[in-house]
C-alpha cells in the first residue's frame, strides 16, 4: 500500500469488493442526499458514447447519523430505486456501484465527506490495479452531454501533465421543472460565477478557473499527492481545486458540457443551491454581484509583480487596506528572499497570495469601499473591457458562456 492509502483512507475502505476491471480509465463520483433524481443523472451517464476505457460510476448514499428519518428513508428509497435500475440498465463496460452511509459523524457529515468517500475509493480501486487513473466528480441532480466521457478521457490524453481540469457547465435557463422566477434566478447567478471568473483572468490572475463541484475531474496520483478530498460542508471544491491548481498545469475541458440543476436548497451555506433559495426569497433580489473597480484595483497589483520583486510600488488604497490585514510586508519580504528570479518570486507569490487571499480582498473592497451592483451592469462593464461590444442583458449569459468555452 501506498502512503496515502495507509495514512488517509479509513479503515473502512474497500467498500466495494468486486475487482476493478484492469482497463478501468475513469471513475465517476457522486454523491447522493437526500435526493429523488439521481437515477436522471446515472441514465444520462449510461447513455454517454463509450470511450476506449470501460467506466465505474460510484454513488454515495449519504445521511447524518442526527438527520431525520424522513431523509433516511429518502435515501433508502432512492438507493433500492437506482440499484434496481442499474441491474436493468447494464452494460459491459460501464458499471454502477453503491455506497451507502448513512450514520456519518455530525461533525463532518456533508457533501465533502461524501466526495471524499466515493474519490478514496475510486483511489484505492485504480491502486490495486496501479494505474493513475480519472476520478470525475459529477452530482446526483445534474445531467451531462453524451460526448462527456469521451472527451474526458481525451482531454487528459491530450494533456499530459495535467493534474486536473474544470469541466465546461451551464444551468438551464428554460423548461416545464422550474418557474420562470426560477430560471431568471439561474441565469443571474450564473452569470455572476462567469463574471467574477473572467474577472480575475482579466486582472491576469493565473488561477481563474471554475470550481464547480458536479464539473472537476482529477488524475488519482495528483488526488493523493495534495492530500485528496477535504471534509467541508460546502465550497469543498473551491478548496479541493485550489490545491489543484497549485501544482500547475491545470487545464479547462470545454469540449463537453454537465448541466448542474438550477433547483433550490438549503441544506449548505453557500453555493448555487444557496443563492438560489437567496434570490428567490428576497434576500438578494436585484441579483448583485461584485463591482468591476475592485478587479481593476487589483489588476495594478497583479501586472506589477516584475516591480514588486525589486521594490514596493504604488498600489489603490482599497488594495493596501486590506493587504495589511494579511501581514503582506512582511510575507514579501519572506518571497523575495525566497526567489530565484521573477518566475519564481510569482509563483511563490501566487503560492501565497492564492484564490482564498483574493476572494477575501473581494469581499474587504465590497463591505468598505465598492458595495455591490446589477450583476447585468456588471457583465456589461466588463465586456467593455474585454473589447466586445454592448449588447442586451438577455444576450449577456450566451456571451459569457462563448467566453468560457473558447478559453
Amino acid at each position: 500500500m501506498n502512503y496515502y492509502l495507509q495514512n488517509s483512507i479509513g479503515e473502512q475502505h474497500p467498500y466495494i469488493h468486486a475487482p476493478i476491471q484492469p482497463d478501468v480509465h475513469i471513475i465517476v463520483v457522486i454523491p447522493c442526499y437526500n435526493e429523488t433524481v439521481l437515477v436522471s443523472a446515472l441514465s444520462s451517464l449510461k447513455n454517454c458514447k463509450k470511450p476506449i476505457g470501460n467506466v465505474e460510476v460510484i454513488t454515495v448514499v449519504n445521511s447524518s447519523e442526527s438527520d431525520l428519518k424522513a431523509v433516511k428513508e429518502t435515501n433508502t428509497k432512492m438507493l433500492q430505486k437506482a440499484m434496481n435500475w442499474s441491474n436493468e440498465n447494464f452494460l459491459g463496460w460501464l458499471t454502477f456501484y453503491f455506497i451507502d452511509v448513512n450514520n456519518l459523524p455530525g461533525k463532518d457529515a456533508g457533501v465533502g465527506l461524501a466526495r471524499k468517500i466515493g474519490m478514496d475509493e475510486a483511489v484505492y480501486r485504480f491502486e490495486s490495479i496501479k494505474k493513475d487513473g480519472i476520478i470525475a466528480c459529477f452530482d446526483a441532480d445534474s445531467i451531462c452531454q453524451n460526448n462527456y466521457l469521451v472527451e474526458l478521457e481525451k482531454h487528459f490524453e491530450n494533456n499530459l501533465k495535467s493534474p486536473a481540469c474544470s469541466i465546461h457547465f451551464e444551468h438551464p435557463l428554460q423548461g416545464s421543472e422550474f418557474s420562470e422566477e426560477n430560471y431568471r434566478a439561474i441565469e443571474a447567478y450564473e452569470l455572476h460565477l462567469r463574471v467574477y471568473k473572467n474577472a480575475l483572468k482579466f486582472c491576469g490572475f493565473p488561477f481563474a478557473f471554475h470550481t464547480i463541484g458536479s464539473s472537476m475531474a482529477v488524475k488519482s496520483k495528483a488526488y493523493q499527492k495534495q492530500g485528496g478530498m477535504n471534509k467541508r460542508k460546502a465550497g469543498e471544491d473551491f478548496y479541493f481545486l485550489q490545491k489543484m491548481m497549485t501544482l500547475g498545469n491545470y487545464t479547462e475541458l470545454n469540449s463537453t458540457t454537465v448541466y448542474p440543476s438550477p433547483r433550490i436548497s438549503n441544506r449548505v451555506p453557500f453555493g448555487t443551491g444557496r443563492a438560489m433559495q437567496n434570490y428567490l426569497s428576497g434576500e438578494q433580489k436585484n441579483y448583485t454581484t461584485y463591482a468591476i473597480q475592485s478587479f481593476l484595483d487589483l489588476k495594478k497589483l497583479v501586472e506589477n509583480l516584475e516591480t514588486l520583486y525589486l521594490k514596493e510600488i504604488d498600489l489603490p488604497e482599497p488594495v493596501l487596506a486590506y493587504l495589511k490585514t494579511i501581514s503582506f510586508n512582511e510575507n514579501l519580504q519572506k518571497i523575495r528572499q525566497n526567489s530565484t528570479s521573477v518566475t519564481h518570486f510569482k509563483q511563490l507569490f501566487f503560492n501565497w497570495f492564492n484564490a482564498f487571499k483574493v476572494l477575501k480582498f473581494v469581499h474587504f473592497a465590497r463591505d468598505n469601499y465598492y458595495p455591490e451592483v446589477s450583476v447585468f451592469e456588471a457583465a456589461s462593464e466588463l465586456l467593455s473591457y474585454l473589447k466586445f461590444p454592448l449588447t442586451k442583458s438577455k444576450e449577456l449569459i450566451l456571451i459569457f458562456r462563448v467566453i468560457d468555452a473558447n478559453s
